[in-house]
């Protein structure tokens, strides 16, 4: 079995200029376009629509040619034989359930409002999405959360089995937050959110010439960063 380091490097980074449809037709586009800006939403800071969360979610659930970036950030890599069997599969499945997804959001819509999701108005596409995931709109959280809130921030970070909702919000998030040359986080904009620099390229990261080094506290107590040890100390 070869390692990842040696597989065939193919196409190039996912051009997030371009509203080209690999997977979607308009109206699924534009309804999973709707869909994402709901769950981050555009305030004072980008959110899903201007990150291009929709055009990562289209190329990830294509098929296969978008599931691994080199390490250089030049393309993607190919994947052949058994690995690539068992992602077909996956991914197939994954499109019925954005497919399914889709004519169910559109079916509570046109049953609530009479029209289709996309047109429906920011409080009535929360209504939809709250009534599709069987759970009440989320309150704003922060890293003050009291520990009964800590759950939130449990989240898996692989979509196998996931229905159409709970994968929807792992995508949305991925494509806000990961490396652009997957089609999302449109020139960076949500790692500025976060006032996370970034690579100027994944080849960054593999040559070290991008380092967060220069943020790492360096003088510490273990004992600060793990209360265990603290209440060991106090005994």
């Amino acid at each position: 079995m070869t390692s990842k380091a040696d597989w065939t490097v193919i196409g190039s980074p996912v051009d997030y200029e371009t509203d080209k449809r690999l997977f979607f037709d308009q109206h699924e586009w534009e309804t999973i376009e709707a869909a994402s800006a709901r769950i981050i939403p555009t305030d004072h800071d980008p959110g899903a629509r201007e990150a291009g969360v929709v055009r990562f979610i289209d190329r990830y659930i294509s098929g296969i040619d978008y599931i691994y970036a080199s390490a250089d950030g030049s393309g993607f890599l190919q994947i052949e034989g058994r690995e690539a069997d068992a992602w077909r599969e996956r991914i197939a499945e994954m499109q019925e359930t954005y497919r399914e997804g889709i004519r169910k959001l559109d079916k509570i819509s046109q049953e609530k409002f009479g029209t289709a999701f996309k047109d429906l108005n920011e409080d009535q596409q929360d209504e939809v999405l709250v009534t599709i995931s069987g759970r009440p709109k989320p309150q704003p959280i922060s890293l003050t959360s009291t520990e009964s809130e800590h759950a939130t921030f449990l989240q898996g970070t692989f979509d196998e089995g996931m229905d159409f909702f709970s994968a929807l919000a792992l995508h949305t998030r991925q494509g806000y937050y990961s490396d652009p040359v997957y089609g999302g986080n449109k020139e960076n904009v949500n790692w500025k959110v976060i006032g996370f620099p970034g690579p100027k390229s994944l080849a960054d990261t593999n040559s070290c010439e991008f380092s967060v080094r220069d943020v790492y506290v360096q003088d510490f107590d273990w004992a600060d960063l793990i209360p265990f040890l603290k209440e060991k100390q106090g005994e």
